[in-house]
């Protein structure tokens, strides 16, 4: 009997020993690999390249190219991280850049406050990300390409422009933000070169420094200095409406002429209403879509993508009484 039960003693140790062997064996494979779910969610999972789209200012203009970086960011299925400055300052717009750069960004596109003052700080974003520029171009940084407007043209359209408002020629008057921005000098120089031999007269250039409240004060005290001015031009986004309700609140629509830049709905509205002549229209919308869509074909390693040129020139169009309606519509279409 004793005998017997020592076999069944040996028996069940062996059978404790093997359940505890398979036991361990089963959770060693548990923990050396993530469940389907974990291999599919958290740190394991598909992350999308992540973009940044850098303003210069909080105008209505940029409020256009955002549409543009949504409609990329959804056909390309990447994100996209709008970033307007609120005070314009370069610091402000240096600091959202860092902060981008800190949290971790894939490439950063940006329209550069002061090009010229800001190339070192560009070219070391530009050593960290893949770096462009739009809307405003900084050439002598490391920046990949530019994107947005040949400025210079764009200038020139608005001399064109002039010289249809003021055929006789006439005293003019030239306002922006600041004249830091390599926009706002090759737009200036554009229109000098076009108007060239005309009898068209550039008296001055005043400068807001991106407040819209001293925009308007500019154009008003420009017109009590200068009673004889023929035409007041805007170089910036908003300039346009400020100088229209300058115009208007001194009882001068019909009498003094406006040539801008933009799309502004004040613009275009003063456009249809006879205060402002004309508008050189950019393309904000072309902007955001075609540079979040290079940064994309970059980060996949499409270097083909990148223009030969480094520009992808977006264009511009003159909108006149004659066409305002048309292109207003077509505008709405596509920001809806």
């Amino acid at each position: 009997m004793k005998s017997l039960l020592r076999i069944l003693l040996r028996n069940l140790s062996l059978a404790l020993a093997l359940i505890l062997v398979v036991g361990l064996s089963a959770c060693g494979k548990q923990e050396s690999g993530p469940t389907p779910q974990a291999a599919t969610s958290g740190e394991g999972a598909h992350k999308k390249p992540r973009f940044a789209f850098v303003t210069n200012n909080v105008s209505a203009f940029w409020t256009i190219a955002k549409k543009g970086t949504d409609k990329a960011a959804k056909e390309l299925e990447v994100e996209v991280e709008f970033r307007p400055p609120a005070t314009g300052a370069i610091a402000e717009q240096q600091s959202i850049i860092e902060d981008l750069l800190n949290t971790g960004i894939d490439g950063i596109t940006v329209s550069p406050i002061d090009p010229a003052n800001q190339t070192g700080f560009l070219d070391k974003v530009a050593e960290k990300v893949p770096l462009l520029c739009h809307d405003s171009d900084a050439p002598r940084s490391k920046r990949i390409a530019y994107v947005g407007t040949n400025n210079y043209q764009a200038g020139r359209e608005a001399g064109k422009l002039l010289k249809e408002a003021l055929p006789q020629g006439g005293k003019i008057m030239l306002f922006v933000g600041t004249l830091d921005a390599q926009n706002a000098q090759d737009r200036k120089k554009g229109i000098e070169d076009e108007i060239q031999g005309t009898a068209i007269q550039v008296i001055d250039t005043r400068t807001d420094q991106v407040d819209t409240v001293k925009a308007r004060s500019n154009a008003e005290d420009a017109m009590l200095t200068y009673p004889d001015l023929a035409c007041l031009v805007g170089l910036w986004s908003y300039n346009g409406p400020q100088l229209a309700a300058a115009v208007k609140g001194a009882g001068k629509t019909g009498s003094i002429s406006i040539v801008c830049f933009d799309e502004d709905a004040e613009t275009l509205q003063g456009v249809v209403d006879g205060v402002i002549y004309a508008t050189v229209v950019q393309r904000p919308f072309e902007m955001g879509y075609q540079s979040i869509k290079l940064l994309a074909e970059i980060a996949k390693g499409n270097k083909a993508a990148i223009p030969e040129s480094g520009t992808i020139d977006t264009g511009v169009v003159q909108v006149r009484k004659d066409n305002v309606q048309e292109f207003w519509e077509d505008l709405k279409k596509l920001t809806r």
